[in-house]
């Protein structure tokens, strides 16, 4: 009789170069893709899926590490293959991970110019398909606090919502933002529609006493600032 297929996919049986805690130990935990960070904090997976196939299940479920950073551990529980033990251990090592952030303010990126944060959004959204729009949160220093996705799709006046913008500022208390979308094409030029909803960003930030520093575009591996440029900033 055969085996069942799922055999073959097992991570033990993986070369050890592929396999997530040998090339954490090999090459740290920044070599690693975050499916295979999640994939060690599941230490197993079921009896259909390796640990990196659940991973990748939890991820499409949460759409992404941004959205798994606010499940909790009943919306976990809806994935299949995650239960209550699963569920604990991975919003165990999230909190971990917050914590260890809110210790090492001093380290975090602090931007100057229009170049630092651009380095930063570029390393986001190098290879995305579609336009997005990411609201970049900082402090008082203007050290970012975190970076946030609020639109995957059409980045324009008619889709943009004000509120969705600047909501993520209000929960973490930021008091300034940059906001960067891409143009997938790579040109870099700002439409009439990236100036409106720059114009609108910049009149609620001013009403929410949250600074709107810059607007960026992304290309392939440049930028532009609005705010160089004196478009959308009275």
């Amino acid at each position: 009789m055969e085996p069942p297929s799922y055999y073959t996919t097992l991570i033990k049986e993986m070369p050890e170069n592929e396999r997530p805690r040998e090339r954490l130990i090999l090459y740290g935990a920044r070599a690693l893709s975050t499916a295979e960070l999640i994939a060690i904090a599941l230490r197993t997976g079921t009896k259909t899926q390796n640990a990196l196939s659940l991973a990748q299940r939890v991820l499409n479920a949460c759409r992404g590490l941004e959205g798994l950073g606010q499940v909790t551990a009943n919306e976990l529980c809806r994935v299949p293959g995650i239960g209550p033990a699963k569920a604990a251990q991975l919003l165990a090592a999230l909190e971990l991970g917050r914590r260890a952030t809110l210790t090492q303010g001093e380290m975090r990126p602090q931007i100057g110019c229009p170049q630092d944060a651009a380095n930063l959004f570029i390393s986001r959204m190098l290879d995305a398909l579609q336009e997005e729009l990411h609201v970049m949160l900082l402090d008082t220093r203007h050290r970012v606090l975190r970076t946030a996705t609020v639109y995957v799709g059409n980045v324009n006046s008619a889709m943009v919502r004000t509120a969705e913008v600047f909501r993520e500022a209000i929960r973490d208390n930021a008091t300034a933002i940059i906001v960067a979308h891409n143009h997938p094409s790579g040109d870099t030029t700002p439409s009439a529609d990236d100036i409106r909803v720059t114009t609108a960003l910049v009149q609620a930030g001013k009403l929410l006493d949250i600074e709107v520093l810059d607007h960026l575009i992304i290309g392939k591996m440049t930028y532009l600032s609005l705010k160089e440029r004196g478009l959308g900033f009275a």
